[in-house]
Order: structure tokens, then sequence, then C-alpha cells
């Protein structure tokens, strides 16, 4: 805390405590001002203004300290300014001093509370940034509610000042009124109770919904308008609660989720159950990086004392291999299991035709046109081809069809420094490709802290990969039948060989061909929802790749989950989106596995944070499996063991990251993680380890020399007056000196 906030937080403690102290609370009864009336209306009529300004300054006070009496002090102003006079000296000192009072929280406390609980806080922040003059409008209509914490409570929040001002002053003026007028007949009040009778406080609060309500109205004249050019299409009955358009995790799980409940549901997929993660992405990816890892692990026998080891292996064998994993896992995203979970299903392609109807083209030839309640747009998407000269003409490799082929390329040019690209570059440099990666940022896996980047950039050098970072590609060549990647660098241009060149630059949503343009709904990047996952049509949803942010499977089938409750329940409670706990993994190796925010985005962000570190060349079982490198990253807020976020790098970091998750998740921090009981010897105890990081640190050379002092008096050799001194010097000179290194174990 700086010296200007201690400094304020002396002076507010100061006169509190004197208010308490000095017995100041007596004037601002309702016995002392009503046996101090005729003194006071005296006083006034001999001195008006000056006694108008007295009064004004004591109010401003009162509730720029949130102190008791403001309520009194209203009364008082009807007593002895009448109502006009009463009400412009209160309405304008309550809401200077309410104003203050919000202004001293947001000096004081609002940094530290939003550095600790920003996450947790973040959706009623941006409430509060969107709608948050009307939920102060209506907490100030209803005088039932604490001025003062209403004050203190927006005073942690992102408003603007000049709005809390005017809001304030608007919504507290009928209270004013009210308590001014009941003043002026102040001989007659025995309490505040007879002031707020029921009758009057609910009125108020009918007042005080009444903008809710209000906001319901015109939400549903909204929802009027934009279903105005389809009114006559609305159906008085419809086949199905809901029709979801897509088959991949998203579309899965809102089917399933539907059919769970007993909705009459419809699941629409043109090509295949499963979508990109079990045909095209996770799966097939995964049962591809299984392989090269064994490779990888023959060619390093002699690390784990065998003299020597080969394999015999063909390409051709390792993709067939892929397409059984495929098809191992096909049923579990099957026509015949979601028809068994009581999920519809059709196997062509829908368009929506109004807001309430889908036309499916069937593979088979035929035509079904289905009434719905709902919509769910989950139609994912597809890799993403840059639109460099020649390389379409060449018929570029991808995510999609890369499973396709069966001859492994001598030269490989991967474009993309991202998961996917650095995945399949790790690969196909395993089975023996000579592979050059392309990636025109500074360094690859960007999103990542830079030592990440830099220790899987090494590794894939290792391994032979030529990583060319800050290579803009520009042209593809065909000369002789010879295949070259023209690529700039430093201003100038270079040729790049390859016989097969794989796009990895990132992901577009599929938005056309289903509808969209017809009704409006608009589609830039991805399909644009609210924090319900509703499009421009309440009944209309869209979720996972199609919508965004994030191009996950697990964060797809969490969108769906909110899609699914907010389509068929809606009408009743309506749930916003949740994405405050990401977590995510690149399956290199080393693997790079997050949540929440690294080094580098805390930065960005301004957020004070410590970095806690165990490095994984240091744990017992990862020396012990010859995988010992890597490290546990942890970032925590100055000062305390809440965790904002968390990086792992190292053998199987996507299962081991899992513990920080539940952790953001649920709220508790690295003083839980330390002291839960981890398994020896496993790759999770790093996580311990990391969080034993963090303990030491906050054992510093002060606290310690007073632990010392404590342990030489218990054993006899310390006097009483060195541990007093120890003690005494702690609290008066705090020492943050960290006493343990940073790392290690």
């Amino acid at each position: 805390m700086n010296k200007s906030k201690v400094l304020l937080v002396l002076a507010v403690i100061g006169l509190i405590t004197a208010y308490f102290v000095f017995d100041l609370g007596r004037y601002a009864s309702l016995d002392y001002v009503k046996t101090q009336q005729a003194a006071l209306t005296n006083y006034y009529q001999a001195q008006p203004w000056q006694a108008a300004a007295i009064f004004f300054a004591v109010y401003v006070a009162v509730t720029g300290l949130s102190l008791p009496g403001a309520a009194i002090l209203t009364l008082a102003a009807g007593a002895l300014f009448g109502i006009v006079k009463g009400v412009i000296i209160v309405s304008f000192a309550s809401t200077i001093g309410a104003t203050l009072a919000f202004l001293v929280a947001r000096f004081i406390l609002r940094d530290s509370i939003q550095a600790k609980f920003g996450d947790k806080l973040k959706s009623f922040n941006d409430g509060v940034t969107k709608d948050g003059a009307f939920y102060l409008f209506t907490l100030r209509l209803v005088p039932a509610f604490p001025f003062f914490l209403i004050n203190v409570v927006m005073g942690l929040t992102p408003m603007r000042t000049w709005t809390f001002f005017w809001v304030s002053q608007v919504g507290m003026f009928l209270g004013t009124v009210v308590f001014v007028n009941a003043g002026t007949q102040l001989a007659e009040i025995t309490s505040l109770k007879g002031i707020l009778s029921p009758g009057l406080i609910g009125a108020f609060v009918l007042l005080g919904i009444f903008p809710i309500i209000a906001k319901k109205i015109i939400d549903g004249i909204k929802a009027r308008k934009v279903y105005a050019p389809w009114a006559d299409k609305k159906p008085a009955h419809f086949d199905r609660n809901v029709v979801v358009i897509g088959a991949g995790s998203a579309g899965l799980v809102t089917s399933y989720i539907a059919a769970a409940v007993k909705a009459q549901v419809t699941l629409v997929e043109r090509h295949k159950m499963g979508g990109d993660c079990l045909n095209t992405g996770c799966v097939p990816s995964k049962a591809l990086i299984r392989s090269a890892k064994l490779l990888n692990h023959i060619s390093r026998a002699k690390e784990f004392g065998i003299e020597s080891a080969t394999a015999k292996w063909d390409f051709a064998d390792v993709m067939e291999r892929v397409t059984r994993v495929v098809g191992e896992i096909e049923p579990h995203d099957s026509v015949e299991r979601y028809t068994g979970l009581g999920v519809d299903c059709v196997s062509g392609s829908a368009k929506i035709v109004s807001p309430w109807e889908v036309e499916i083209n069937k593979t088979d030839g035929g035509t079904q046109r289905l009434t719905t309640k709902n919509i769910v747009i989950a139609t994912g998407a597809r890799p993403f081809v840059p639109p460099i000269p020649g390389l379409a003409e060449i018929n570029p490799l991808t995510s999609d069809n890369v499973w396709n082929i069966r001859k492994l390329p001598k030269r490989l040019v991967v474009l993309g420094g991202g998961p996917i690209g650095c995945e399949l570059t790790q690969c196909f440099a395993r089975f023996g490709s000579q592979v050059t990666q392309v990636e025109m940022a500074p360094r690859i896996m960007i999103r990542e802290d830079a030592e990440v980047s830099t220790m899987v950039k090494r590794k894939f050098e290792s391994e032979g990969v030529a990583v060319l970072v800050n290579h803009k590609a520009k042209q593809v060549v065909v000369e002789n039948g010879e295949k070259f990647l023209v690529v700039e660098h430093d201003g100038a241009d270079k040729r790049i060989a390859f016989d097969e060149i794989l796009c990895a630059v990132g992901r577009v949503a599929n938005l056309t061909g289903f509808g969209l343009e017809e009704l409006g709904i608009p589609a830039q990047r991805v399909v644009e929802t609210n924090e319900y996952l509703e499009t421009i049509y309440p009944n209309i949803f869209a979720v996972g790749d199609v919508a965004g942010p994030y191009q996950f499977t697990h964060t797809a089938a969490h969108m769906a989950w909110y899609a699914a409750v907010n389509a068929l329940f809606g009408k009743f409670k309506k749930f916003k989106v949740d994405y405050s706990v990401v977590p995510w993994a690149t399956f290199t190796d080393p693997e790079v596995a997050r949540v929440g925010l690294n080094e580098q985005e805390a930065k960005e962000k301004g957020i004070a944070f410590d970095v806690h570190v165990y490095g994984i060349d240091d744990l017992d079982r990862a020396i012990a499996d010859g995988e010992a490198h890597g490290f546990v990253k942890v970032i925590t807020p100055k000062g305390s063991d809440k965790i904002l976020g968390a990086t792992i790098v190292g053998e199987h970091a996507g299962d081991s990251l899992v513990e920080f998750v539940a952790a953001m998740k649920h709220g508790f921090g690295l003083e839980g993680i330390l002291s839960t009981i981890h398994t020896y010897p496993t790759m999770g105890e790093a996580n311990k380890f990391a969080a034993g990081i963090y303990k030491r640190s906050t054992a510093t050379a002060g606290k310690l020399a007073v632990g010392k002092a404590l342990n030489d008096w218990t054993r006899g050799e310390g006097s009483f007056g060195a541990l007093l001194g120890a003690i005494v010097a702690l609290g008066v000179k705090p020492d943050n000196t960290p006493a343990y290194p940073k790392t290690g174990h």
C-alpha cells in the first residue's frame, strides 16, 4: 500500500473513531433533534446561509464516512428548512457524500480486491460495465437497501464516477422527498418505523423492481421485432424441442442432455458422427503421436540400459493403426448409440428456413422439414488454407486430409507454429521426414511463455527439425516438377524445397450453407452470441468451434450444457456460460499444458503477481523415467497462494494439470495442494513441490530469526529477551527477503 493510501486509511479510521469515542452519534438521534428543534430553528432564522452550509457539510461527512445518522439528518432537514429547501440540500449532500464513500472505497480497496478476486468478479464487472447504471438505479429506489453498503460495493467495480453520481442523484430523490416531508411533521414522529411503514416499503419495492420488469418488457419487444418478419411462419405446435445441426463434440453433448431430460431432439450431421475430434483431430493425432513416441523411445534405448534396439515398420501400417483407433472409438459417437439414448439422428445437410423450421436434405436423397422450439448450431470449424499464391494448386495437406496419406513425405514443410503444427511437425520428424517448420511470428507456440517456446524449439531441433521463425510464406512455385516454398526473412527471399506441405495456421468456423445469411444472424469470424449462447433470435443458439472463443473439444462439450439447458429451460432460468477456468494442452514432447494466466498474460493485464517455479529435472519419478526435463510454473497474486494460472512442461503435463484446474475451479490455493498427500513416486508430485516453493517464499529471514530465537530459548540456550527482540524487530521492520531459493526441492 503506498503512502497516500496509508494516510487516507488513517484519516478515515481517525474520523470514524472520533465519532464513536466522543459519542457524536447522540447529535444524530431522533430524541436530540426533537428536543433541539426550537433552538436549531432559531439559529437557522438568524443565520440561514451559515446554518444551511454547516448542515450540508455535516451531512456530506456522515454519508462520506458511512456513519449512522443520515436518516435522522434527513428528517431534521425537513423540520429546519421545509420541504423544498430540505429536499434540495439533502439531495445534493447525500449524493456528494455517497460519491466520496464510493471514491474512498475505490482508492483504498478496489485494486487489491480485483487482483485477488478478479476472475470471480469478471462476470460481475462485465455486468456493471454493461448494465451498472440500470441496477444501481433499481437499488437506489428501494430505501430498505443500506445505501452506505451500495456506495462501498460500487466503488469496487469498474463503474464510472459520473455514472455513479447522476444515477444516485436521480435514484435517491424519491426516498429523500418522503423523509424530508416526514421531517416537516417532526413533532409527531416517535420512531423511524412510522415513516417506513410496510405499505410504503412495499411501494418502494414495487418501484424498485419496475425497471427490471421494464427491462424484461423491452427484451420482449426486441425479440418480437426480430421475429416480426417470420410471424406468419411460427407454428402452433412443434415437432421437436430441439434440432441440433452438427454432430461433433458440441452437437453430441447438446443432444445427449436434451434426450436425457426426455426432450424430442433431432441431430443432423452431413458427414461423420463425432466431428473433427474423432475423425480428423484429437483421436487420430494422439494415435499418431503414440506411434512416433515409441520409435523415439527405441532410438533412445541406450539411455535405458539397453545396448541397442531397432524397429521394422512401415508408414502405411502406422496410418492403418490410426484408422483402427478411430474405428475402435467410433461406437462412442455412433448413430446406434445416440439412437439408443433417444436422439433422432439424421444424415444429411440442414438449413434453417425460419426461426422455428429446419429443412434437411438427406443423404439418401429424401427431404424432411421439422418444426422446432429451439435450434442449436454446432457446425464446427475447418482448417484454414491461407491465400498464398500457388498453394491451393498443389493440394496441400491439412489436419483434415493428412490421415489419408500412406507414403511418408521425404521433405515436409509445415506452415504454422501453433499446437496442431507443432504436434505434427514432431511426429513426422520422428518417422524420418526432413521437416521444416515455418512460422511468421517471432517464436513457435506464441501464446505460451517464452521459455516454453524455447524448450520445445530446442527439442525439435535436437530431433532434426529446421524451425524457421520470423519467416513469412510468400509463394509456392513449381519448377521442373520440383516444388518450392518462397519465404521472406529479414527482407530477403529464400526457397525451401519440399515434397509435401502441411497447412496448420489455424481453423475457421463453418458459417455458410445452413441459413445464417437468410435469417440475418450476425457472423463474422464466428456466430455472434450473447452470454447465454443465444443469437439475435433467443431460440437459436450457437455452440462449440462455430461460436468460439475457444476451439477445444472440452470447451465445446462445456458450452453444450449451457446451450441445452438454456434452450429447454431458459424461460424459467438462464445460465451464463462460464469460461473462468479453461485448460488446454499441446501434445508435443515435452507436453505443454496450461490453465488460467501465464506470465506474459499477467504482465499484459497489469496484474501484480508472484511466480513459483519447480524444475521437473529434480523430480524422482521423472529421473527414473528418463524424462527429467520441464517445469511447473504457478502464477499467484502478490502475497497470496491463490492460483491465477499454471503452466506445466514435461511428461504427462496434460494429466498433471488437472489438479490446478480443480484448485482454480473450487477455490483452494497452493496451501491446499501442499497439504494434500500425493502418491510417490509420480509426476503429480511436481505440483506439490511447486506449492512448496510458494510456501518457502513466505518464510522470510525475519520470520526465521524469530523461529531460531524461540527454539534457542526452549532449549535453554537463548534468552527470552532475545526472542522478544526478534519479534519486535520483525514488527518494526518487516523483512520480505526469501530465505529459500525459488526453485529446487
